[in-house]
């Protein structure tokens, strides 16, 4: 998995090499060399590797996957969003800069995930799928929902229900859909499978964020600890307390894992991504 996490990072830097230079262009860079984990690109070539096909032709898709990613941490930080100083241990994109040139990184990112695609030379049909995935998926039907419920939900006091439909758009979408952009790319007709093995492990990869962000240390989690009482989100750990938001977190990965063998792959390469994020701690 490390050596995915290098040539993903050394590709987005490759990327970002041919744009003439600029301030956006240094923010963009800032931002996507960070120091994240790969998560979402990680899993897409997994998928692809556990049909025993060559992920290299597609390494360009999965940029494309992180720089959308990137470009939503962007804007979620900035002031009118959750308005916070600090991303991965280092000061946010429009700290470092300023707020103008932290919209456009942005927007520069989110515009040129879908060139990246185009750029690929795969087959038509395999692109168009690809960047429909993708931006469907990030989109007002997609993570952009999932952010707008959010911020209509501050200040509030919501169940379960609602603020598992929050993560299920705002995290959820867009690891879900890494997962079947992999099976689009082995041409696979089981995508509806990964696409549930993703909205799991997204809402368990959520709830550990809650008990983290109770739990740990600014130090640990690279940005301030206690973020989202101090933004006054409702959150797991709130409705059902540390305990309890642990073992729904652990029967969601167990349900993820149940599905994983479900399928006709390599499970291995994507268990171990699983126990991976089940493990972190940060």
């Amino acid at each position: 998995m490390d050596k995915l996490i290098l040539e993903i990072n050394k590709r987005l830097n490759s990327i970002l090499d041919d744009y003439p230079d600029s301030t956006v262009k240094d923010a963009m860079l800032y931002s996507l060399n960070a120091g994240g984990k790969r998560i979402r690109p990680v899993m897409m070539l997994q998928v692809i590797r556990s049909y025993q096909q060559d992920y290299h032709p597609y390494i360009d898709v999965a940029c494309a996957l992180e720089m959308i990613h990137t470009y939503s941490l962007i804007h979620d930080d900035l002031p009118g969003m959750d308005n916070d100083d600090l991303r991965r241990g280092r000061p946010t994109c429009h700290r470092q800069y300023d707020e103008a040139t932290a919209i456009l990184a942005g927007d520069g990112l989110l515009n040129e995930a879908v060139n990246i695609i185009i750029r690929a030379h795969l087959e038509d049909k395999m692109t168009i799928d690809l960047i429909s995935c993708l931006y469907r998926s990030s989109g007002i039907d997609g993570m952009i929902y999932g952010q707008e419920l959010d911020i209509q939900n501050e200040n509030s006091s919501i169940d379960t229900d609602t603020l598992q439909k929050i993560h299920k758009y705002k995290t959820g979408k867009l690891l879900s859909c890494a997962l079947m952009m992999g099976a689009i790319i082995a041409q696979r007709d089981d995508i509806e499978i990964w696409e549930e093995i993703g909205y799991k492990i997204g809402l368990a990869f959520q709830i550990q964020d809650d008990i983290l962000d109770v739990t740990g240390t600014t130090e640990q989690l690279g940005k301030p600890a206690g973020s989202d009482e101090s933004n006054h989100k409702t959150t797991y750990v709130h409705l059902l307390g540390i305990e309890k938001s642990q073992q729904l977190a652990d029967q969601l990965f167990n349900e993820a894992v149940e599905l994983l063998y479900s399928l006709k792959i390599n499970h291995g390469l994507l268990l171990e991504i699983i126990e991976n994020i089940r493990k972190r701690v940060s």
